[in-house]
């Protein structure tokens, strides 16, 4: 619908009266049409997410309140898995807000919303918070679902992540097994929250340079969702990054190399050239090309990936510092001492100011 149109319809459902009915029948509609943010449901997702987000800025009616805090969950949840972060966490907020005010606490629904929203505070780097968060859920769906149920179960796999996110190795390790292992007796080895199981393990063993123990696991996460999923689902090109690195780590750069590109362009075949996990296969292969002495592609690379990371999450995100400190360090490797030393300075005052330090 043309602006102008637009404008004179509001102004004729103002003048009427009709407006805020016509509010509350968006919101019920949209609502029944928006699914979650899985990836079979990203096209119906994209179509729609426009019209979500100006329904988000609504003020629901007392019996659109939970409709309400549905739709801007599931349209929270497919900001997050877009890399649109900063959409997500005002989208997940306001649901679990509304949500806490309708059903509780307590609430499955409001577990569900708090545990999305504390996922984007630990992609956020605001560790503590997230790591809050997912101990309130835990604890609360112990006594509701008991130790073994699926959702306590990736509720502590969140947990394990926030762990690992702040070095403490041991205790992400301990608890990420204590997943993997009644995740296979619950639900079998093949079961894809399994695999996603079996795939944090692996990146916890990455962190502590356990490179052969973390190779076991990455194959056998791949060719598993190879045949579950397909080649090209996100969750099989991240299995192929994840084992792409370890390949990297151990110095087996051609192996490293052709498994990075074909994650690269198929993601940006599927996700689109600006999409996180793009960028993140496009960093990963800048560092291959990196320890190989090949600093012009690792620089045309890191360059890319850093100014959109500006561009998209803000001078101050913790991607877009690990990009600036990539970057550098492909400086460093050609012996551009200046270029190099301006550029982590300016990460490390970044760092400083937000770290109040």
């Amino acid at each position: 619908m043309h602006g102008l149109v637009q404008l004179s319809a509001r102004r004729w459902l103002r003048a009427s009266g009709q407006l805020e009915t016509f509010k509350q029948q968006c919101i019920k509609r949209l609502a029944a049409a928006f699914p979650t943010g899985e990836y079979d449901n990203w096209a119906t997702c994209r179509s729609l997410f426009a019209h979500v987000q100006v329904v988000s800025g609504y003020q629901p009616s007392k019996d659109m309140i939970e409709t309400w805090a549905t739709l801007l969950h599931n349209g929270g949840w497919y900001a997050c898995s877009q890399g649109l972060y900063e959409v997500a966490q005002q989208m997940l907020g306001e649901a679990r807000i509304a949500r806490k005010k309708k059903l509780g606490t307590e609430d499955v629904a409001t577990l569900h919303s708090t545990t999305m929203f504390a996922a984007v505070l630990l992609d956020r780097g605001r560790w503590e918070e997230a790591e809050e968060m997912f101990m309130h859920v835990i604890g609360t769906l112990k006594t509701k679902l008991g130790v073994d149920h699926p959702y306590m179960l990736s509720s502590m796999g969140n947990l394990a992540s926030t762990y690992q996110k702040q070095g403490r190795w041991e205790e992400a390790e301990k608890l990420e097994v204590q997943v993997m292992e009644t995740r296979k007796t619950k639900l079998g080895a093949d079961h894809l929250d399994t695999l996603t199981g079996m795939d944090n393990l692996a990146s916890i063993y990455i962190d502590q340079g356990w490179w052969e123990k973390a190779e076991k696991l990455q194959v056998q996460v791949m060719e598993t969702r190879k045949t579950k999923l397909g080649a090209d689902h996100p969750s099989t090109l991240t299995s192929m990054g994840n084992l792409a690195s370890t390949y990297s780590n151990q110095g087996r750069w051609e192996e490293a190399e052709k498994l990075e590109v074909q994650v690269m362009e198929t993601r940006k075949t599927k996700l689109g050239a600006d999409h996180l996990d793009t960028l993140t296969g496009m960093d990963n292969l800048a560092s291959i090309y990196r320890d190989q002495g090949r600093g012009k592609q690792a620089e045309k690379l890191s360059v890319q990936v850093m100014e959109t990371l500006k561009t998209k999450l803000g001078a101050d995100h913790s991607h877009t510092l690990t990009s600036m400190n990539n970057l550098a360090s492909t400086y460093q490797e050609q012996g551009r001492w200046e270029e190099a030393e301006k550029l982590s300075l300016q990460e490390m005052e970044t760092l400083k100011t937000k770290l109040g330090r």
